[in-house]
């Protein structure tokens, strides 16, 4: 015997409820879980009259991640003040149309390896912008993430307190 078709409209209602609620908390749990990832995909400046500002939040792991630019293309850095140069995963730099220059041996966590020598025309993050940064093309580097060594970090003024990195680019 089938149910009334009062009771049949309730049932897809509150299936179409459910589907619904799944949906929402999926879509802000997602959303939630790349913001712990990145706290930093909008990189906020502040300006000063000879100075401009980047504050960076760390991500869940302690890490400061932030979005930027090579070349003028969209990346993704992490802050890394152990590396001596920028270190950029050989398929990105690809992308970047970068060109691999000198040989070199590179000292790892995970042991020796070779890269290759590029510069970067420019580099950005947030309002701050760099020019002929030095970096190399790593071909062992996983992911597609942009380790900023201090190649780029040295032209900076930094400090860190508790899970806050204050970037500043001295103008004059």
């Amino acid at each position: 015997m089938n149910p009334p078709p009062g009771k049949r409209a309730g049932r897809v209602l509150m299936i179409l409820a459910w589907v619904a609620g799944l949906f929402l908390a999926t879509r802000f749990f997602g959303h939630w879980e790349e913001r712990q990832l990145n706290p930093n995909a909008q990189v906020q400046s502040e300006h000063g009259e000879d100075f401009i500002e980047v504050r960076l939040l760390a991500n869940g792991q302690g890490h400061f991640v932030a979005d930027g630019a090579i070349n003028g293309q969209v990346v993704h850095f992490m802050l890394d003040t152990g590396a001596t140069d920028v270190a950029i995963p050989e398929a990105l730099a690809r992308e970047l149309s970068l060109q691999r220059g000198a040989a070199v041996t590179l000292s790892t966590a995970n042991g020796r390896t070779q890269g290759y020598r590029t510069q970067l025309d420019s580099l950005q993050l947030g309002d701050i912008r760099l020019q002929q940064v030095r970096a190399l093309v790593v071909p062992g580097l996983d992911g597609e993430g942009v380790l900023l060594g201090m190649s780029a970090l040295k032209q900076l003024e930094f400090t860190q307190r508790g899970g806050t990195m204050l970037l500043r680019q001295n103008l004059k």
